[in-house]
């Protein structure tokens, strides 16, 4: 398995500019919600809500912003998001996951649709492409000249890792989707800084696009859909996407 492209989303999300930053913070501010409506609003026995926390401040969301979230997903007049997920095809046939979280299942269906349909693909029906991926735990470590391989890659392993993995730039560990939260615990405890805790979605096999039509309707799919804010997470199996 390989985490290099969810890697390089993590570094582009980090890199966004002023005017876009608002957006990561709305889409943060809708997934605390969610973890707040599940799970309580104490991060203590909520490690989804304390995992969101964590997400938040790694986008430098202010302190002030993420506990008004806290507090307004607790209250009575609390927006009732309703989290669903579209599938279908790009240009080429790549196949694309859309997860959202939406107070309008309507207006956001219309708009993923819309987006799909402009840029050389098409929606499709509930699990034609969700087969190909596999729902997994995904812990970024970057490499450092202070980090051991080898025990790092212990350390993971008897911390309930599934599988361990060294890239160019970063150590990526791989868990079972509920044990991501106690291995990446296990890590910060062992003095190991963790970029990244996400649950990913990782293709069975990757499509590579040759035509410069089809790689620019495929960037112009992902950048729309990430800028919507009702779309929480793209999961796709192009390869070329650097």
């Amino acid at each position: 398995m390989s985490g290099h492209s969810k890697w390089n989303n993590i570094k582009n999300k980090k890199a966004k500019t002023d005017a876009q930053k608002g957006k990561i913070f709305t889409k943060i501010g809708k997934e605390i919600a969610i973890a707040v409506r599940d799970g309580g609003p104490d991060p203590s026995s909520n490690s989804k809500l304390r995992d969101l926390i964590e997400k938040a401040k790694a986008n430098n969301v202010p302190n002030d912003n993420i506990d008004r979230a806290i507090k307004k997903a607790s209250g009575a007049d609390a927006v009732a998001y309703e989290e669903i997920t579209y599938e279908g095809y790009g240009p080429s046939g790549v196949a694309v996951i859309v997860t959202t979280a939406t107070d309008n299942r309507n207006r956001t269906a219309g708009e993923v649709r819309h987006y799909f349909d402009k840029y050389g693909g098409n929606m499709g029906t509930s699990g034609c492409v969700s087969f190909m991926f596999t729902d997994k735990g995904v812990i970024i470590i970057e490499k450092d000249d202070s980090i051991d391989e080898d025990a790092l890659m212990e350390a993971s392993l008897e911390s309930g890792a599934e599988d361990f993995n060294a890239d160019e730039e970063v150590y990526e560990i791989y868990t079972e989707p509920s044990d991501l939260s106690a291995v990446k615990e296990a890590l910060v405890a062992a003095g190991y800084t963790v970029a990244s805790a996400e649950l990913d979605k990782i293709p069975s096999s990757y499509i590579t696009l040759e035509s410069d039509e089809d790689i620019k309707n495929m960037n112009l799919l992902i950048e729309h859909l990430e800028d919507n804010d009702d779309v929480q997470d793209i999961f796709h199996n192009w390869e070329n996407c650097d």
